[in-house]
């Protein structure tokens, strides 16, 4: 990332190596989920009217596969351009708790190199760098930078790489292989071991039911309802567990 510091050499290089190292371990399964879910929603974007140029375009821009395959039924339909971006903003509401959770780790920064960490962040990245980082006292620290860079720079090029390979070679894949469905699988399996508090097992289990009860919403509202239900259940669980234990 050429908007940020060198690593430099000593003890703070050390440092900030073994951060970045430690990101680039904690993401290296979900890498797999990633890499799957790029790959299906490049084959959607290739399926839709779009053409494989603006496909290409519009994943290194977007960088947001819920948002992609939120507006394609949009584009494909010719909807306004207004309704296509709302649309893609519902969806994506959560971004807003994520940016809120994260602006005490980083706003000794720059305001455009938050704008960069701001386009790169994704629901993996975030979990886990609140996983690791989340209670630590003494917020914006040279390592906390270096850890997320860790986590957010392979699942940008493995994202884009996976998108691009399902953009253009998307249609040697036969339908009838279902690999829409692995996309699924394959992000369960990265959600299930995630599953070790009940606060977290409280907001999973809010979020889906609220995102079932709002499948026939328009604009896949129900998809930003349950964002802010499951994270306000888990809030609550959490600080209801405090109590309890002091």
């Amino acid at each position: 990332m050429f908007l940020f510091q060198k690593m430099g050499s000593g003890f703070g290089a050390d440092r900030k190596r073994y951060y970045f190292s430690l990101g680039l371990k904690d993401t290296a399964s979900p890498l797999i989920a990633t890499g799957i879910w790029g790959f299906v929603t490049g084959i959607a974007m290739m399926k839709s009217s779009l053409g494989e140029n603006f496909a290409a375009l519009m994943t290194l821009m977007v960088y947001a596969g819920s948002a992609q395959l939120t507006s394609l039924p949009l584009i494909n339909s010719q909807s306004p351009l207004w309704l296509i971006f709302v649309a893609g903003m519902i969806v994506n509401v959560r971004f807003i708790i994520f940016s809120a959770a994260l602006q005490p780790f980083f706003r000794h920064l720059a305001w455009y190199k938050r704008l960069v960490l701001g386009y790169v962040t994704t629901d993996m990245s975030f979990v886990l760098f609140m996983s690791r980082c989340g209670k630590e006292k003494r917020r914006a620290q040279s390592h906390h930078l270096w850890y997320f860079l860790g986590l957010i720079i392979p699942n940008w090029v493995v994202w884009q790489t996976c998108s691009f390979i399902g953009i253009f070679a998307g249609r040697l894949v036969p339908e009838s292989w279902g690999i829409e469905y692995a996309a699924i699988l394959a992000l369960l399996a990265l959600l299930v071991p995630l599953i070790k508090t009940r606060p977290f097992l409280v907001c999973l289990l809010v979020s889906g039911v609220v995102a079932w009860v709002g499948q026939l919403l328009p604009l896949r509202m129900g998809l930003g309802a349950a964002v802010v239900a499951g994270l306000i259940a888990g809030v609550v669980a959490e600080q209801l567990q405090h109590k309890r234990e002091t």
